[in-house]
């Protein structure tokens, strides 16, 4: 079993590295088990055992497909592992999940039962801000209470109008990011439009989004694709930005905006976990 100094080392390394993961902690056993309470594992999202031990294969699979439900969702499991005849006592199969519980079979020869909590440890979703406009603004204050990590694209002199943004770039010097949900809206409005749009969609991104008109926004893109920007990358270009919503103040541009990513994340999300099963 490895030491508990090394788990810790490792949420420490991938937390800084922005990796997902789930911590699975064994909270209680019942008779013969390999892991005892207070057992810890570090699953990645690829259901891959960085490090620690919860258990043979007998507890193993259940608590790995927990594990990657739950950095998929973002949401914590609790995984009851019995034997069968216990389950059936109990008027449940494995599988069924029942007050928050889920259930699974323990099918080893010890016959013991074993309740593990699985937590994931999602990184933030990050929202790129270019620009200094009312509405560049109005979204860095919005996303703070969303949970979402503010990095703000903006000449020095314009950065005192972003109090607590979580990261700083002078100019739009965007460069490629650690792995993680990442949304890019252009709010420049008139101000550095062109380049702001061309470093936008240098990047990777799941989200790129471009504040003002349809007819704005045309204009844009043909000058873009005279300088070079491939079809691909204009497609990916969401223009207006946001939801439409009949906004007209920039608080609520910046609500419509935030709508339209809380659904592309959300979506994304469950389409992962879609995947997985």
């Amino acid at each position: 079993m490895n030491a508990p100094a090394d788990i810790h080392q490792l949420v420490s390394n991938l937390k800084q590295d922005g990796e997902p993961f789930a911590i699975a902690t064994v909270i209680r056993t019942i008779s013969v088990t390999s892991a005892k309470a207070g057992a810890k594992a570090v699953i990645q999202a690829d259901g891959t055992v960085a490090e620690g031990w919860i258990g043979g294969g007998c507890a193993r699979a259940a608590v790995l497909k927990a594990a990657r439900d739950s950095i998929a969702d973002g949401e914590p499991r609790l995984v009851s592992i019995q034997p069968e005849d216990l389950l059936s006592d109990s008027g449940v199969a494995a599988g069924d999940e029942r007050d928050g519980v889920r259930f699974a079979r323990n099918m080893c020869p010890s016959q013991g039962t074993m309740d593990v909590f699985v937590e994931p440890v999602i990184p933030r979703p990050e929202l790129v801000i270019l620009g200094a406009s009312p509405v560049a603004v109005a979204l860095a204050q919005l996303a703070k209470a969303l949970g979402f990590s503010r990095t703000v694209c903006a000449p020095e002199t314009d950065q005192q109008l972003f109090e607590d943004a979580d990261r700083r770039i002078s100019g739009f010097d965007l460069q490629q990011e650690k792995p993680g949900w990442r949304f890019v809206v252009v709010a420049t409005q008139g101000k550095g439009d062109q380049a702001g749009l061309q470093a936008a969609l240098t990047v990777e991104a799941d989200y790129v989004a471009f504040v003002g008109s349809f007819k704005k926004a045309a204009s844009l893109k043909e000058k873009l694709r005279q300088d070079g920007v491939s079809e691909d990358r204009l497609d990916t270009l969401k223009a207006p930005a946001g939801l439409d919503l009949k906004a007209i103040t920039p608080e609520e541009i910046a609500l419509s905006i935030l709508s339209e990513i809380v659904l592309r994340h959300r979506s994304g999300q469950q389409k992962q976990l879609q995947i997985q099963i």
